[in-house]
């Protein structure tokens, strides 16, 4: 399977002095250095972040390039919260125009829950294209993370307590996105699977150039590590360089 890669210009090589690097996107600023923590550790220091004084949970959005390990990271965040749930971007943008979904989540979701309140919604294109079921999210939670690329956008400011930016090499983020949406079959064939990952991302490097999610995180987690962890550890970085 050939994947196209852009030209080396187009990248930051992110060198942090910690015996790896990472490709990074021109523009992305490097994070580092890089230490060790166990999942309880980092999730109290987000859950600390997301402090509010208003009735419902905490909001953290856990924001990063596609296939840089957001998923993995929301669940690991997650199950040390006993009173958590997940709220996936991609159910609330499936059918809909590239980030053009930013009110779904917002007049449906977080704004409920910033107000104590429990979520039912079916968004309009799950109708539409006959989609089974709704995003469902119980009243009374201690933690509510929303993950996917554009999570913690600019606009959702005032409904996102604490953003957590998930860096990782592009290219090796690229490779395991498109060897996932093969395996999970949702976009055709190899070729049109490999032909929508790049439609995807010339969407994605313009929306995320303009936002700059990274500037608003409290921690940043390595999606794919440079320095040696043990099964329980992520590596996280307090800084941008």
């Amino acid at each position: 399977m050939k994947i196209f890669r852009r030209s080396d210009a187009q990248y930051n090589r992110d060198m942090s002095g910690d015996g790896g690097s990472m490709t990074l996107p021109a523009g992305e600023p490097a994070a580092g250095p890089w230490t060790a923590v166990s999942e309880k550790a980092l999730a109290r220091i987000v859950f600390d972040a997301a402090r509010n004084s208003l009735e419902g949970p905490r909001i953290v959005a856990v924001d990063g390039r596609g296939a840089s390990g957001k998923t993995t990271l929301a669940e690991r965040l997650a199950r040390q919260v006993s009173h958590s749930a997940i709220v996936h971007t991609d159910d609330v943008a499936w059918n809909e125009p590239f980030f053009a979904w930013g009110d779904l989540l917002r007049d449906h979701i977080l704004n409920p829950l910033r107000h104590g309140k429990g979520v039912l919604f079916s968004p309009p294109a799950w109708t539409q294209h006959s989609r089974d079921g709704a995003i469902e999210i119980a009243a009374g939670l201690d933690l509510v993370i929303v993950e996917g690329v554009g999570a913690s956008q600019r606009e959702l400011n005032d409904l996102i307590d604490a953003t957590v930016w998930v860096q990782s090499d592009f290219a090796a983020a690229e490779t395991r996105g498109i060897a996932r949406d093969l395996a999970q079959g949702a976009n055709g064939d190899a070729d049109e699977t490999i032909a929508f990952w790049h439609e995807w991302m010339n969407e994605e490097l313009q929306f995320l150039a303009d936002q700059r999610p990274w500037e608003r995180a409290c921690v940043i987690v390595a999606g794919t590590p440079t320095i040696p962890l043990d099964a329980d550890q992520l590596a996280i970085s307090r800084a941008l360089l």
